[in-house]
């Protein structure tokens, strides 16, 4: 039992470090991570041997990591940018949604001969877009911020009426009348989205309160509360899903204490979360069987790209005013990625006919389309002209990536009796790379210029290269004892005055 253990630690590492280092690769020639993934766990399952048959355990361990995917898509998304959009993303969350089902179903039913409710599932497994799966792309791209947070917003919500609809259309005998399922699925994402929003108030107003122990302890309670309220949402037999995405905005847009660490935390959990939840699911597909559903797949897929989609996005967003190149690009942006093929093992883990042919079905469709549509949003993009030359790309901002710039962060206090107290900033004359970044004087912070004079009891940030950081000392110190006139008294900062 020991050695096997050892061997899955062993496997699960290199796994995992082979999997970060890709991300690296698949960012420099604009291929979606989730591909490269998902290219591992078919590897280790065909020629390697390590196939992992069991839907129903794949079904619960892609929740798990779904839940943490969605909340912290929700903690790192911004209200000012996410409330404009919200009505629209709402609506295509759920009419679009509805739309999308309509018309991939119809299409699978003309072209397949499959029966309504088999077709309709498809459907329905494929509505939901995936965040993780375009925002690689779209935020190296200048696009207009609407667009982007339209997207990121509706793939945030649309997940939990699709869950919703495929687990109805998954249990034998579930259906009742149309106008049944329409108040159950309205109850849920609107249960939902209070228990959400309850738990993420409640959890702002005890994270604000709670005096923990250690800074590491914040990040856990935080996505603790996200997985509580998709707890308390599947207890109240409302969507945990939109539970854990509404928790998370609440969270995330909140002054918390060590924020910035809980959104790295959170970044972290999630990536751990998309690589070992799509290595488990390439780990479910045998190369071979792909191949007889490759035409079907590949016919599914373009009903859904060029008919069912566009049709959503119009329905949605003709009353917004959006422009049709808006509408173009909102529909040919809308990518499919981990979600469908987590919800293709909800079928299979009930038992249904034809559940495995689906699955590869929407593994073969997921792949093929994110390559073909990643591979062409940059210049689909210029076509239909939403580029915004004056919008920045991706600005990714850490919370101190001092080591990867070969620079440290120094604090100083300006304590009583010290000859700091009085000088001008320039009068300081600290050499070329090290400069005073933000003074803290009476609890209020401020970014100083070279005429503001210190005083006893401020607080100093200095960022300084590694190269000038003992130079920049000694000068710091020189002035504590001597004060300005330091160089003049022979005082140099050594910390040793023999």
């Amino acid at each position: 039992m020991t050695e096997f253990l050892d061997l899955a630690l062993f496997i699960g590492a290199a796994v995992l470090l082979v999997a970060v280092a890709a991300v690296r690769w698949s960012t420099r020639l604009g291929v979606p991570s989730l591909l490269v993934y998902l290219a591992i766990g078919v590897l280790l399952g065909s020629v390697f041997g390590l196939r992992f048959g069991n839907p129903e355990l794949t079904r619960m361990l892609g929740t798990c990591a779904l839940v943490l995917i969605i909340a912290e898509g929700g903690l790192t998304a911004r209200w000012s940018m996410l409330r404009p959009v919200l009505p629209l993303a709402s609506l295509l969350a759920t009419l679009g949604v509805a739309v999308s089902v309509v018309g991939v179903a119809v299409a699978v039913h003309l072209m397949l001969g499959w029966d309504w409710r088999t077709a309709a599932l498809v459907g329905a497994v494929l509505a939901s877009t995936d965040a993780a799966a375009v925002f690689s792309t779209l935020r190296r791209l200048r696009l207009r911020p609407r667009l982007v947070a339209t997207l990121e917003a509706e793939s945030g919500i649309n997940d939990a009426p699709v869950v919703l609809l495929v687990v109805l259309l998954s249990t034998p005998g579930r259906l009742g009348p149309w106008w049944h399922e329409l108040l159950l699925i309205t109850y849920e994402l609107a249960a939902g989205a209070v228990i959400g929003v309850l738990v993420g108030l409640a959890g702002r107003a005890l994270l604000r309160r709670a005096a923990l122990p250690a800074a590491g302890l914040y990040p856990l309670a935080a996505v603790g509360l996200t997985v509580l309220a998709y707890a308390g949402g599947a207890v109240a037999h409302a969507s945990g899903f939109l539970a854990v995405y509404a928790a998370g905005v609440v969270l995330g847009n909140a002054r918390l204490p060590h924020r910035q660490a809980i959104l790295g935390f959170a970044d972290g959990l999630a990536w751990l979360s998309q690589i070992g939840l799509f290595v488990l699911l390439g780990l479910q597909v045998s190369p071979s069987g792909l191949w007889a559903v490759l035409l079907p797949g590949v016919l599914i897929g373009a009903a859904l790209l060029l008919v069912a989609r566009p049709l959503s996005v119009l329905a949605c967003a003709t009353p917004f005013g959006l422009s049709w190149r808006d509408q173009a690009f909102l529909s040919w942006a809308g990518l499919r990625g981990a979600v469908p093929i987590v919800l293709a093992t909800i079928p299979a883990a009930q038992g249904l006919p034809g559940a495995e042919a689906l699955f590869n079905i929407v593994f073969v469709l997921v792949v093929v389309f994110t390559m073909v549509q990643t591979g062409t949003l940059p210049q689909v993009a210029r076509l239909l002209g939403v580029i915004a030359p004056g919008e920045a790309t991706e600005l990714r901002v850490e919370t101190a990536p001092l080591e990867r710039m070969h620079a440290d962060l120094l604090q100083l206090e300006v304590p009583q009796g010290s000859g700091l107290a009085g000088v001008h900033l320039d009068e300081l004359r600290l050499p070329v790379g090290a400069s005073v970044t933000l003074v803290l004087r009476s609890g209020v912070g401020f970014v100083p210029d070279r005429d503001t004079r210190l005083r006893t009891g401020d607080s100093l940030l200095i960022v300084t290269t590694e190269a000038v950081r003992d130079e920049a000392e000694r000068r710091l110190r020189a002035v504590s004892r001597r004060g300005r006139l330091a160089s003049w008294f022979g005082e140099d900062g050594r910390e040793s005055r023999d």
